[in-house]
This record gives C-alpha cells, structure tokens and sequence, in this order.
C-alpha cells in the first residue's frame, strides 16, 4: 500500500512538472517575440493583438464625376486596408459635397491656389471640394490644361532644374508609399506639373510644393477615379 502511494504521488509530481514547463515556454521572451515578428507579417496575433494585413489597391468601385463612389466625406475606404483616412493620416481639410464656385462644365476640375482648394464639378450647381497644398512662393502658376495621364503609383524622375536646387535628390525613384508623388498622379498637358498624391497630409492647405497640386492619397485616389484622360484643368490665383 505504501509503495503504491508512493508510485501515485510520483505520477502527480511529475504532470505538474511537466505543467509548468509547458506554461513557460509558453510565455517566454522568445515565443514573445516570435509572435510579434509573425504579426507585423499581417499572420495572425496569438496574443489577441491587432493583425495587420498591407494592401496596395483601392477597395471599392471607381465612380466618375456623377458621384457613384457612395461617399463624399474624408472617412471612406481606406486604399491601405485600414479604414478612415490614408496610412499616412487623413487630410485635415475634410473632403465635401460643396456648391459650384462659377459656371463651369461637368467634369471640370477647377483650382483656386489662394484658397488652397481643388473642386471637381458635377453639375446642377455642385462640386466636390478637396483640400490641397500648392506652390510655394516664386512657384505659383495659373492657367488651363488638360489631364494627358494617368498613373497609378506614378515613379518620379526629378526635372533637373530641380535637381539643380537639391542635387541631395535621388535622379529616380520607383512608385510607392516612400515615393513623394503618392499613390496617383494627373499628368497636366506638356507642363512638369501634376495633381499627385503625398505621403506628408500635413502640408495638405499649405504653399510647400514646387508647383505641382498635392493631395491626401485618399483624396487623390478618389479623384483618381473620378476622371478620365482629357479632363479640363483650370488653374486660378
């Protein structure tokens, strides 16, 4: 009798050892971090965390300037998958269903620099208007054009008077969320100017640019999707 308690009580002993050697390796810092490594990864989160998952295309439908994309505000889809404003933030001027500012055809992208807004006409006197930064100082342009191009993730080739100001930049770089053309780009008739994307909205209602028209990435996808090649561009101090 005595040996067979003895024999339970070394079988009891031993579950329990093995118990909690299985609890802490469980817990470790290495399991720890090899859980974080996987979930920067979007690969699931064994620790009940936030799993993110990178995704480089809008998620909804383009609708043109009749205004079928089901929203006008800034809190749509998010192009990165998240949901409310780009990866880099929302804009801070709120996109919004505004009256036309002129008599301007349906279609129209019209800009006002001093205002430091864009507004795409959709006719019977409304217009969708976005915040946007422009020119700085000795930058300023103004006249009409139309869209000649348009690119998604556009690679950016620094004109050389640039180049001749900052030789610090690079002479290429390929599309991307590093990349400060963003995630599209209207390419205006012969011009070096662009309606383009940033991957800074804090300089968005800001004279920052050397010329070119910025917006949010959410902003410039829904415009992006918006209008076609051969829109009417016009550009007003």
């Amino acid at each position: 009798m005595t040996r067979a308690f003895a024999s339970r009580s070394f079988a009891f002993l031993f579950a329990f050892l093995t118990l909690a050697v299985i609890v802490l390796v469980d817990t470790s810092p290495a399991r720890a971090q090899g859980s974080d490594f996987f979930d920067f990864f979007g690969r699931g989160n064994s620790r009940g965390g936030p799993t993110y998952t990178y995704r480089s295309s809008p998620g909804y439908s383009p609708g043109y300037y009749g205004g079928n994309s089901g929203y006008y505000g800034g809190g749509g889809p998010s192009i990165f998958g998240r949901g409310g404003g780009s990866y880099y933030g929302g804009s801070p001027i709120q996109r919004e269903l505004v009256s036309a500012p002129g008599s301007f055809a349906p279609g129209t992208i019209y800009i006002n620099t001093a205002e430091r807004r864009l507004y795409l006409m959709l006719g019977n006197g409304q217009a969708l208007r976005y915040g946007i930064g422009v020119g700085r100082e000795g930058f300023g342009w103004a006249g009409t054009h139309r869209v000649t191009a348009k690119k998604e993730w556009p690679s950016w080739t620094p004109p050389r008077e640039m180049l001749a100001r900052r030789p610090d930049l690079p002479h290429y770089m390929p599309g991307g969320i590093e990349n400060p053309l963003g995630a599209r780009a209207l390419y205006l008739g012969s011009t070096l100017y662009r309606i383009h994307g940033s991957n800074e909205p804090e300089t968005i209602g800001q004279a920052v640019s050397s010329g070119c028209i910025r917006m949010t990435n959410e902003d410039v996808v829904d415009l992006y999707n918006r209008v076609r090649i051969g829109t009417v561009v016009v550009v007003r101090n």
